[in-house]
């Protein structure tokens, strides 16, 4: 195996140094901090804390300002507050309000904290602004005397502005000051679980139980003045505090953020529920971060080189969502936070990083191999918005032969003929083609000038289809400097140059591969032995064989199943293309179709591997022409020539005898001419109707079709004594032509005229079933057999029933209504028993099935 030099190799040590190097950068931006705060605030908020039953708060809110009057309320206030609270046998009291000035009513406040037992008071750190920072702010001697408890009521903000947690017990000058949520836990005599027990300083952070106002929550003046359930604080834990806007104690968390913004009282309230169910979460060591980080790149450092891409690419996949599961697993169930961002991103670079070095060991491959595959056919056409708008319009005209057209540059006529200015629209895009009925117009531009080109196209069914022609035709090239794409790096410029051989020789495969589905003829290719490898759908289709089982499966074999044959057989037939290296060309017939299968024997331009292209086509409808074609010089030379040759006879007999002649003489010939005006009448009909296209159909009405009609056979009718009736009043509009229509609609009428005993009732029905109209016709003849019915409407077939009765006819007459009702894309049916009569019923789709 050949070795290229680099610089580095994919070993542990390229691996491992780099990824330490982004560990240390790492460290000193904000960017894993920040992760870790939205990792932390998702699962949080995902999963929130249930409130303890024992909470609530009473709010210094809008209402009780409004009732109480202007803050501050004089302490006699909160004294009697707390007579409330003692009187509805609230447990214990936490105010969340600074009393650090003394009051003429604190002996009253101070009464009414002691007489209660458990009341609870805050304290606060001075800022570093602050005259004598450092200090503590208590409240006033008497009040701290008869407080149960002080707490602090300071909350620290993470570095993006949100409150997440609250030092549970915090060092301040050598004293140890609890903080409102653990002092109340305190007082209210709540065993404190494990290390939150123990008296050291510590940074929790509060799982909080969601947004504003999820705890309970009274209003101050509705407890004061005793507006409140008897029961609703029996054995509470109360935090009093304010959550007016206007006191600006507010804080964002997780669930807020700046919008609706948690109260400060409330953010303690959280701190002692989270507390007294153990669910406060306590801050793993960032050592422990650093040590996990070290783990990982020291294993995808030994790891990663010796694995495959897909397999590194789990891997550190799999690493990504255990540290996920892990920090998940630790916050949510052991109330651990541990900070994984600065390890997750360890494989998250790991695997690219890898790949990099990876893609640097077969640069030198690429570059050995760039040129040649860049040399190779190329499969694309020139773009038509470069070639000049005069080339384009000869082009169009050439195509579409419109029946008009205009070309101009900046306003002055280059070409036109049956267009003129006038005629030219206002164009808000260029390079877009605007359609106005049957004329199509564009706006080009090349350089500085300004061509308006339009065609007239015919009005006919094919205009659609070339407007939505032209709109697929790009004509103008993209506005704006073209913009170089090239990579500027080395490596880069090979594989781009790679990439581009690739999807050369990639389209080049395309455009084979479609050039052989979109063949009118089935292609099969074969190897050296006669094995298939290669067969387009045409060939699935034809032999019913699925398009796997055909592939390796012998060409003969596939032969002889579906034309098994003696003399050649296929086998020979198939050798002897391979070993005589000669074409052959031979009949074959498949489920009823015929086709003509030729045998070309190929060799691979740059080996010694040969095999053969089998091109087969379906020549089914050639040989039905040619089937009809016979039938036709049969009917000609027999039917037309028989009457004809009657006729020479009687004519020659006049001119032996020009004295005998009399008028049986006369009326036989007439006859004759008529029979002979007839077969050709038929003939002609016939071939008018297998031309119809729908180019030639507009908007016409059943049922005056079926009354022309009625009224053409009506003297036919009268003549034998037939009674034609006609049922339907109801118009029935479809697109078709309605002379072939009306031709039809006679033939079947005279048809049941001819074959119905004299007296009988001929029947013309005309309804509407559904989205078709339908018509149909019945007699009271002598009725057809029904072994002769599948043959009823083949060409150039009479009935046995219709020669022995003397009924002349050429067999066209149904042949020809069958073309008209399949060409309207309609459907006709026969019902009829001997001695009976028939039922002749078309079915025809109406213009507007929705009407």
């Amino acid at each position: 195996m050949t070795r290229y030099w680099l610089p580095f190799k994919n070993t542990p040590l390229s691996l491992g140094l780099p990824l330490l190097a982004l560990l240390l950068l790492l460290q000193f931006t904000s960017l894993p901090q920040r992760i870790d705060f939205w990792l932390y605030d998702t699962l949080i908020t995902r999963y929130p804390t249930p409130v303890a039953d024992n909470v609530a708060i009473i709010a210094i809110d809008e209402a009780s300002l409004s009732e109480l009057g202007r803050w501050p309320w004089p302490r006699g206030a909160h004294a009697g507050l707390v007579r409330q609270l003692d009187q509805a046998g609230t447990r214990t009291i936490v105010f969340d309000i600074l009393f650090p000035e003394a009051s003429e009513a604190d002996s009253d406040l101070a009464s009414a904290m002691a007489k209660h037992g458990r009341v609870v008071l805050p304290m606060h750190f001075s800022n570093a602004d602050d005259p004598e920072p450092g200090t503590s702010r208590l409240p006033t001697w008497h009040l701290t005397q008869a407080a149960a408890a002080l707490g602090h009521a300071h909350v620290e903000l993470d570095a993006d502005g949100l409150a997440r947690g609250v030092d549970l017990v915090k060092a301040r000058a050598g004293t140890l000051w609890p903080s409102l949520g653990r002092a109340a836990a305190e007082v209210n005599g709540t065993a404190l679980p494990g290390a939150f027990g123990e008296a050291k300083p510590m940074f929790v952070r509060v799982p909080l139980a969601g947004r504003a106002g999820t705890l309970p929550v009274y209003s101050y003046a509705d407890i004061l003045r005793g507006r409140y359930p008897t029961d609703a604080l029996r054995d509470k834990v109360v935090f009093v505090g304010a959550t007016a806007a206007g006191f600006g104690d507010i804080m964002p968390t997780p669930f807020s953020s700046l919008a609706t913004p948690m109260s400060g009282v409330e953010f303690h309230a959280n701190s002692y529920s989270a507390l007294s169910q153990n669910t406060l979460i306590r801050l793993l060591p960032g050592a422990i971060t650093l040590l996990l980080a070290g783990a990982l790149i020291a294993l995808l450092s030994l790891v990663l080189p010796r694995l495959r891409p897909g397999h590194s690419m789990m891997l550190c996949l799999l690493l990504t969502l255990g540290l996920i599961a892990l920090n998940m697993t630790l916050l949510l169930y052991v109330r651990l936070w541990l900070p994984i961002t600065l390890a997750l991103m360890i494989p998250l670079i790991a695997c690219p990083l890898s790949s990099a070095q990876r893609l640097a060991l077969t640069n030198h491959f690429l570059n050995r191999q760039m040129d040649e595959l860049g040399q190779g056919p190329r499969t694309s056409l020139p773009a038509p918005e470069r070639r000049h708008p005069p080339l384009i319009l000869e082009h169009l005209k050439t195509l579409l032969q419109p029946e008009g057209w205009w070309l101009s540059r900046n306003g002055q006529v280059l070409d036109a003929h049956g267009l003129t200015a006038a005629d030219q629209p206002p164009f808000p895009e260029a390079g877009r083609w605007i359609h106005l009925n049957n004329q199509s117009w564009i706006q080009l531009t090349r350089y500085d000038a300004i061509y308006s080109l339009g065609l007239s196209l015919p009005n006919d069914l094919s205009r659609e289809v070339i407007q939505l022609y032209l709109r697929r035709l790009t004509l103008n090239p993209e506005s704006g400097n073209p913009v170089d794409n090239a990579p500027r790096e080395a490596i880069s410029s090979r594989i781009d140059h790679v990439r581009r051989a690739i999807n050369q020789m990639r389209s080049m495969h395309q455009f084979i591969s479609r050039s052989f589905e979109r063949m009118p003829d089935g292609i099969i290719v074969t190897d050296e032995l006669g094995v298939i490898q290669f067969a387009n759908g045409h060939i699935e289709e034809w032999f019913g064989e699925p398009m796997p089982s055909l592939s390796g499966m012998p060409l003969a074999r596939l032969l002889e199943g579906h034309d098994p044959r003696e003399i050649p057989p296929w086998h020979e037939t198939v050798s002897e293309t391979l070993t005589m290296n000669q074409s052959r060309t031979v009949d074959l017939r498949i489920r009823g179709m015929d086709f003509l299968i030729h045998f070309a024997p190929f060799a691979l331009p740059d080996g010694d591997q040969n095999g053969i292209i089998a091109n087969i086509s379906n020549i089914s409808e050639l040989r039905e022409q040619q089937r009809q074609h016979r039938e036709a010089i049969d009917f000609i030379s027999h039917d037309v020539r028989s009457p004809l040759v009657s006729q020479l006879a009687l004519i020659e007999q006049m001119k032996r005898h020009p004295g005998e002649i009399d008028t049986p003489q006369l009326e036989q010939l007439g006859r004759l001419a008529r029979r002979s005006y007839q077969l050709a009448e038929e003939f002609v009909q016939l071939a008018r109707a297998e031309q119809l296209t729908e180019t030639r159909f507009y908007e016409c009405d059943f049922l005056a079709i079926v009354e022309n009609a009625r009224d053409s056979v009506s003297e036919q009718a009268l003549e034998k004594g037939i009674h034609l009736v006609l049922q339907g009043s109801e118009e029935l509009w479809l697109r078709g032509n309605a002379e072939l229509l009306e031709r039809a609609v006679i033939n079947l009428l005279t048809n049941a005229v001819q074959y119905s005993p004299p007296g009988a009732f001929v029947t013309a029905q005309v309804f509407r079933a559904g989205h078709q109209a339908c018509l149909t016709v019945t007699d009271e003849g002598s009725g057809i057999a029904e072994e002769e019915l599948p043959y009823l409407f083949d060409r150039y077939r009479r009935q046995k029933s219709s020669e022995l009765s003397g009924s002349r006819g050429a067999g066209l007459g149904l042949s020809f209504v069958h073309v008209v009702v399949e060409k309207h894309r309609g459907e006709i049916r026969v019902a009829s028993r001997l001695g009976e009569g028939s039922a002749f019923t078309i079915k025809l789709p109406v213009a507007n099935p929705l009407s």
